[in-house]
């Protein structure tokens, strides 16, 4: 087996693929762990959470705690010193990954480092980081090779004040004025985070409200956070350039409008890493886009030859590449699996509050294509939310009609990421509204609100 890409869905089927007795090889360029550990999923969670702890001191006050210097002079404000908060960004990164690296190398699996290119359906050729070139035979390959950031022509990252979100982390000190470029989730969690770090944001988005393929009653939310924090939002947009002049950013907009800063972040989407790998010439499908077209069992069009994670377009989730490569490895190896489930899928956005959502959406019921009822439930009626200070939030379940079923949820909370896994559980073994309104929890808690949307579910039939 030889794996193309390190990242989530390269590891964790060399992984499998070493449990299930395959002598495996890795073709890996920056690190085991790939952009999601070293340059995106950990460091940005992690900036996120030394913001969110910032944002614990303005919520101290109004739960009767006041903070006090060494003379008894209260302390209105904490300061983020961006070179050591990167320092330990980046070092933390770099011990997830070489954690990784070692469970990795116990299970026997090689790592080759360097890039990978397909010679044929069965042969790699390696270009090794410390010169000269290695040629490795298999009999199933998979390439793992993850996307980069969009870069536009008419918006150049410098690295120094025009900025993509993998190199932000280079900074040290606090951008005084931030404009980031896209309302999507890394734009709205990055923009969030250097809110509460104490930069001045602005934040333009193209569509009508930030975060637009989210569920629109937890975009509100969000977006009303962030006007409510002092974000600058410009709805509907859209970007022309963005140039740099001196120590000063301009972003140019369609309208002709300017907006100066003194950085400007561009997450405006991002690109497969599939070029001059060798795809096509070898017969592997791929689309328009660049994407590898895989099928639920993550093969391409070209036998023995699989794709995983992000350089498929399936869902740009660290969670899927994941699954995508454990289900390629056992499918390769004639082990007992199972097709991906999108349908089954959390996902999470590290606002403040965070939005976590699993199965049918909003969008779905909107538009007619599914057939089921709702409830809504705003968290400032909780009674463990009141006794922390939380005022922004709700949780929504999502029920089929006649079975009951849950089939989708939204939470938007503080750590949302851990409470919405039993709607995730109740989602992925079909549970109606009376199994998860009759469990038990914990009172007070949050994980109440998620009870009591099932109890209101609940058909008494007329």
């Amino acid at each position: 087996m030889v794996i193309v890409g390190g990242g989530p869905g390269g590891y964790e089927a060399a992984l499998v693929a070493a449990q299930l007795g395959g002598d495996v090889t890795i073709v890996d360029r920056d690190g085991l762990g790939g952009a999601a550990v070293l340059t995106d999923c950990v460091p940005s969670k992690t900036l996120i959470s030394t913001a969110d702890y910032m944002s614990e001191f303005e919520t101290a006050a109004d739960l009767g705690v006041h903070l006090e210097d060494g003379e008894g002079d209260e302390v209105s404000d904490a300061k983020a010193e961006l070179a050591e908060v990167n320092t330990r960004v980046k070092d933390l990164a770099a011990a997830q990954s070489h954690d990784i690296t070692e469970r990795v190398e116990e299970v026997g699996v090689r790592i080759l480092r360097g890039t990978g290119r397909l010679v044929s359906a069965t042969r790699v050729e390696a270009t090794l980081v410390d010169g000269g070139t290695e040629t490795v035979d298999a009999d199933v390959i998979l390439v793992a090779t993850g996307a980069t950031p969009r870069v536009m022509d008419t918006a150049r990252p410098d690295g120094e004040r025009i900025l993509t979100w993998q190199q932000i982390y280079e900074l040290d000190t606090l951008p005084e004025r931030l404009i980031v470029v896209g309302s999507g989730v890394t734009g709205a969690e990055l923009a969030q985070a250097y809110l509460g770090l104490g930069s001045e944001v602005v934040l333009v988005s193209s569509r009508d409200r930030v975060l637009p393929g989210e569920d629109p009653d937890a975009a509100t939310v969000i977006e009303d956070v962030f006007k409510r924090r002092g974000m600058e939002v410009l709805g509907r947009s859209r970007m022309a350039g963005v140039e740099r002049r001196g120590d000063r950013v301009v972003v140019r907009l369609e309208d002709g409008r300017e907006v100066e800063g003194s950085h400007a972040l561009l997450a405006v989407g991002s690109i497969p890493q599939t070029a001059d790998m060798g795809l096509a010439e070898v017969g592997v499908e791929l689309k328009e886009s660049g994407h590898i077209a895989v099928d639920r069992v993550s093969r391409t069009s070209v036998r023995g030859v699989y794709a995983a994670g992000d350089c498929t377009g399936v869902l740009p989730l660290a969670s899927v590449a994941a699954m995508q490569g454990r289900i390629a490895m056992s499918h390769a190896l004639g082990d007992a699996v199972a097709p991906l489930q999108l349908g089954v899928v959390s996902a999470n956005i590290f606002t403040d509050p965070e939005i976590a959502t699993v199965g049918i959406s909003q969008k779905d019921l909107d538009e007619g294509t599914v057939d089921a009822d709702v409830v809504m439930l705003p968290l400032s009626r909780n009674p463990r939310a009141k006794m922390s200070g939380i005022n922004d939030g709700f949780v929504k379940l999502f029920a089929q009609k006649g079975s009951g079923a849950v089939i989708g949820g939204v939470v938007v909370a503080p750590r949302a990421s851990e409470l919405i896994f039993p709607v995730t559980l109740a989602v992925h073994h079909r549970l109606n509204v009376d199994q998860l309104a009759s469990t038990f929890t914990v009172y007070p808690s949050l994980s109440g609100s998620i009870a009591e949307a099932a109890r209101r579910l609940h058909s008494t039939g007329s």
